[in-house]
C-alpha cells in the first residue's frame, strides 16, 4: 500500500480523499492557493504546501508547482480528484516520469477518451452503440450547419474537449444554428482552450444513464451498476441517483456490459464512468441506449454508488494504484436500497441561478445524512472556483423513501448570507413526477415555474415570519401592537418586514428562526429570509427585489446586451449575458415591463452589486 499521497485538488473532493487515506494509514499532503489557506482540507491534511495565488492557472493547474510540492514532501503518489488536472494525460505522464504513482487512469486511456469524436470512433470499433451525429475534421461553419441540417433538428452542438456541461448547446431549428455554434465555441475556447465541436442528434425525452466501471493492472474490469443523472440544468447535474428508476434486469445487463466492453477497449485501470444517453420515450430499453463519452476519473456523484454497493471507491483507487487486484469480483457486487445525491450550490435561483459569493456566517446541515462539503461555517465562498457548497447524500430501502429523505434534508439546510439552491432542490425532490420516476433531462425546464422560487416571499413564508414576530414579542404584548385589538379572532393579521419590504399575513407557525450577527433570519423549506418588525414609514409591499433592478451578482464580464433602453420586455426574457466562473449566465426580466435604465455594455468587466438593468412594471 502507498505510504503517502499528495492530493492535487481542493475543497470537497480533497477532504473526501483525505478521509479515506487517513483510515488506511496513508500520510496525506494538501496543496492550496493563497485564498484557500484557511480551508478545512488544508487543516485536515497531515501536511500542506502553498502553490500560488488564487487563479487556478497559477496554482491548481500549475503542473510544475504540484510536482515540486510532491518532491519536497516525499509523496509517493498523486491523486488528482476531479476537475483541474484529473484528465490531463500530459500531467499523468509527468507524474509517472517523476517516479510517482498516478492514482488515475492510464495516460493512453485518458487520451483515447478525452476527445469526444475520437472516443466515439473507438467505441464504434469496439461494438458499443453510439448516438448518430457528425465527428468530422471539417470545422467550417458551413459544413457544420450542413451536417446539422442533414441529421435533422433538434441537434446538440458539443465541444470536442468538453465536460461538466460546458461547451454544449441545443439547436432546435436551422436558423438558430449559427448563433448556437458561436456561443458554444466561445464557451469551449474559454473553458478548454479548444473550440472544435461535434454534432449529435438530440434525443427527445432523453435520460442520462452512466455506469461506474473499475479496472486493475491485472486486466480485470467490473461495473458497480448504473446511476441516473437526468435531473440537469444547462447540462449540469443537479440530482443523481442509483440505481436508475425503471431499469429492468435485461436493460441493466445490456448497458453495464457495454460499459465494461468500452473500458476494456482502452485497457482501462482505475475508476471511470461510461456515460450513455437513453431514449426513454417508451421506457428504458436495451436497443435505445447509446454511448456518449467516458470520464476517466472519479465522478462527483460517486457517493450514490458507494451507498448502494457498500464500497469505498477511493479505497479501491488507492489499492489498484498500489498494484493490488480489484477488491471484489463482479459476482460479489450487488445493489442494496436506493441512494440520491443533491448538489448544493452557492447560487441564486431567482436571478437565473447566478453564482452567489461571500461569507458563510450560517452553515448548517441535517445530522442524519451524509454530507460531503468543502467549506464550513465562518468560511467563505470566493469567485475563483466552482460554487458547490456541499453534496447531500441519502440512502433508504426504496426510491420513494429516498426521495422523501432528500427533500427533507434539502429543506432543512441553513445558509446565510450566501444564497443557495436548497429550496429549489427540496421542491424538485418532492415533485410528484420526480417521486413517480417520470424524469428526463427536460424535467427542470418543464417544472421551472413550480421549482424556481420567486423573488418575493410566499404566503407560507410571510405567515411563518408573522408567527415568529408574535412569539418573540409575547413576553410583553404592549411592546408590539401591530394589528392588535382586544378579543381578537384567531385569524389576526400581522405586518412583518421581510427582506426590506412590508407584508401582511395571518399567523401560521413554521420554519426555524435564529439570529446571525445581529440579524434575525427565518429558515424555511431550504430558503433564508431576514425578518423584522416593520418600520413605521414603510408601506406594505414597498421596496425589496420587486423594484426591477438587476444587479451583477459577482464580478464578471458582460458577454452581450440583448435589449435597449425603452424596449418592452416580457417576464423571463433574456436581457444581459454575463460570464462568470467560465460559465455564461443570463439575467432575465423579473416581470413584464419596460427597460427604464441600462448600464450594461458588452465586453465590460463589472463588479459585484453593480446595477446593470432596471425594469419598470407595466401599468
Amino acid at each position: 500500500m502507498l505510504d503517502s499521497l499528495l492530493i492535487a485538488n481542493r475543497g470537497e473532493i480533497a477532504r473526501r480523499i483525505i478521509r479515506t487515506a487517513k483510515r488506511m494509514g496513508v500520510r496525506t499532503i494538501a496543496v492550496h492557493s493563497d485564498v484557500d489557506a484557511a480551508m478545512p482540507f488544508v487543516r485536515e491534511a497531515d501536511e500542506a504546501v502553498c502553490i500560488g495565488p488564487a487563479a487556478a492557472r497559477e496554482s491548481y493547474l500549475d503542473q510544475a508547482k504540484i510536482l515540486a510540492a510532491a518532491k519536497a514532501t516525499g509523496a509517493a503518489a498523486i491523486h488528482p480528484g476531479y476537475g483541474f488536472l484529473s484528465e490531463n494525460a500530459a500531467f499523468a505522464e509527468a507524474v509517472q516520469a517523476a517516479g510517482l504513482v498516478w492514482v488515475g487512469a492510464p495516460p493512453a486511456a485518458i487520451r483515447a477518451m478525452g476527445l469526444k469524436d475520437a472516443a466515439k470512433r473507438l467505441m464504434i470499433e469496439a461494438g458499443v452503440p453510439v448516438t448518430p451525429g457528425y465527428l468530422g475534421d471539417d470545422q467550417s461553419p458551413a459544413r457544420l450547419q450542413a451536417e446539422g441540417d442533414r441529421i435533422g433538428y433538434p441537434v446538440l452542438i458539443k465541444a470536442v474537449a468538453g465536460g461538466g456541461g460546458k461547451g454544449m448547446r441545443r439547436v432546435d431549428a436551422a436558423e438558430a444554428f449559427a448563433d448556437g455554434l458561436q456561443s458554444c465555441r466561445r464557451e469551449a475556447a474559454a473553458s478548454f482552450g479548444d473550440d472544435r465541436v461535434l454534432i449529435e442528434k438530440y434525443i427527445l425525452g432523453p435520460r442520462h444513464i452512466e455506469v461506474q466501471v473499475f479496472g486493475d493492472s491485472q486486466g480485470q474490469v467490473v461495473h458497480l451498476f448504473e446511476r441516473d443523472c437526468s435531473l440537469q440544468r444547462r447540462h449540469q447535474k443537479v440530482i443523481e441517483e442509483a440505481p436508475a428508476p425503471g431499469m429492468d434486469a435485461a436493460t441493466r445487463e445490456a448497458v453495464c456490459s457495454a460499459a465494461v466492453k468500452a473500458a476494456q477497449a482502452v485497457n482501462y485501470v482505475g475508476a471511470g464512468t461510461i456515460e450513455f444517453i437513453a431514449d426513454a420515450s417508451e421506457g428504458l430499453r436495451p436497443d435505445r441506449i447509446w454511448f456518449m463519452e467516458m470520464n476517466t476519473r472519479l465522478q462527483v456523484e460517486h457517493p450514490v454508488t458507494e451507498s448502494i454497493t457498500g464500497q469505498d471507491l477511493v479505497e479501491w483507487q488507492l489499492r489498484v494504484a498500489s498494484g493490488e487486484p480489484l477488491p471484489k469480483r463482479q459476482d460479489e457486487l450487488a445493489i442494496s436500497g436506493w441512494a440520491m445525491e443533491a448538489r448544493l450550490y452557492a447560487e441564486n435561483p431567482t436571478i437565473g441561478f447566478l453564482p452567489s459569493i461571500g461569507p458563510l456566517n450560517r452553515l448548517r446541515f441535517p445530522a442524519d445524512i451524509r454530507v460531503d462539503s468543502g467549506v464550513e461555517e465562518g468560511g467563505e465562498v470566493t469567485p475563483f472556483y466552482d460554487p458547490m457548497i456541499a453534496k447531500l447524500i441519502v440512502h433508504a430501502p426504496t426510491r420513494t423513501a429516498a426521495a422523501a429523505k432528500l427533500a427533507a434534508a434539502c429543506g432543512a439546510v441553513e445558509v446565510w448570507p450566501v444564497r443557495t439552491n436548497a429550496g429549489f432542490l427540496a421542491r424538485a425532490a418532492s415533485n410528484p413526477d420526480f417521486v413517480a420516476g417520470r424524469i428526463d433531462t427536460g424535467f427542470i425546464v418543464r417544472h421551472a415555474e413550480a421549482l424556481i422560487p420567486g423573488a418575493e416571499p410566499s404566503p407560507k413564508v410571510v405567515a411563518a415570519a408573522a408567527a415568529e414576530l408574535v412569539s418573540a414579542n409575547r413576553a410583553d404584548p404592549w411592546d408590539s401592537l401591530i394589528g392588535f385589538r382586544t378579543n381578537a379572532a384567531a385569524d389576526l393579521q400581522v405586518a412583518v418586514e421581510i427582506g426590506g419590504a412590508t407584508h401582511v399575513a395571518e399567523i401560521a407557525a413554521g420554519g426555524v428562526t435564529v439570529e446571525v450577527m445581529g440579524e434575525r433570519l427565518l429558515f424555511i423549506d431550504g430558503e433564508a429570509w431576514p425578518i423584522a418588525a416593520p418600520s413605521a414609514d414603510r408601506a406594505p409591499g414597498a421596496g425589496g427585489v420587486a423594484d426591477g433592478a438587476l444587479l451583477s451578482p459577482m464580478p464578471g464580464r458582460v458577454v452581450s446586451v440583448e435589449v435597449a433602453k425603452g424596449d418592452r420586455v416580457a417576464k423571463g426574457q433574456r436581457l444581459v449575458v454575463l460570464e462568470a466562473m467560465k460559465m455564461e449566465h443570463a439575467l432575465v426580466a423579473p416581470f413584464d415591463g419596460v427597460v427604464e435604465a441600462l448600464a450594461a455594455v458588452a465586453g465590460a468587466q463589472v463588479a459585484e452589486g453593480l446595477a446593470l438593468v432596471r425594469i419598470s412594471k407595466d401599468g
